[in-house]
């Protein structure tokens, strides 16, 4: 296994986090790497890999995602008690990650019918423009379908919605449309309240889940 980072929790989220009764020494985080690999955590927590998606079944390990654009889905069975996190960019998207997050769960006993998803505020379709080389990878895996997901933009670029395709992605896989939320909240159009990687602001969100 590759040399562990550290956590990148700045001392002031450490604090805010530790006040949510949270055992940040038990945090399970990951090396991301725009994939689709999945990695169980550590039972006492700790770095868990080169992996963009984390499971467990063990209570009070907190999972954490970082992003700063990016989508953090936290994914979660009650009935199971099975706890799931997904990087997913448009790397993450073309590479499967969406659905390989809802087959992990089943590995660690939920289902995908019984799920409830929830998708962390990244960037909207209001303000991901991409262009063909990003296009060209969405049509290869998803074919026509890719251009449900995109408005046309200038210059031949596109306004690319990562939160409908991973929307699709999820129902396809199992997971019922109502159990999915998404506040659909934009990181590029709140650079007060949150990091936008394309806006230039270069901090990360923290998204952790546990289970009770």
């Amino acid at each position: 296994m590759p040399e562990a980072p550290k956590p990148p929790f700045r001392a002031e989220a450490v604090v805010a986090l530790g006040g949510t009764g949270l055992e940040m020494e038990r945090v399970s985080y990951a090396r991301q790497v725009h994939g689709a690999d999945v990695a169980r955590a550590p039972a006492g927590g700790g770095f868990a890999g080169l992996v963009d998606i984390l499971v467990t079944a063990e209570r009070g390990v907190p999972l954490a995602i970082f992003t700063a654009d990016c989508l953090a889905i936290v994914l979660y069975d009650p009935s199971a008690r099975a706890l799931g996190v997904a990087h997913v960019g448009w790397r993450g998207t073309v590479r499967g990650a969406t659905q390989k997050a809802v087959r992990a769960l089943g590995e660690v006993g939920g289902r995908a019918g019984s799920l409830r998803v929830a998708i962390a505020p990244s960037i909207g379709p209001c303000c991901y423009e991409v262009d063909e080389p990003v296009t060209a990878e969405f049509a290869r895996a998803f074919g026509e379908r890719w251009r449900s997901w995109v408005t046309p933009s200038r210059g031949g670029r596109v306004m690319l919605d990562l939160w409908s395709a991973n929307e699709a992605l999820l129902a396809e896989a199992g997971v019922a449309p109502a159990s999915i939320e998404n506040p659909r909240l934009c990181t590029a159009c709140h650079p007060d309240l949150l990091y936008s990687y394309r806006r230039g602001n270069r901090g990360r969100l923290a998204t952790l889940a546990a289970l009770p």
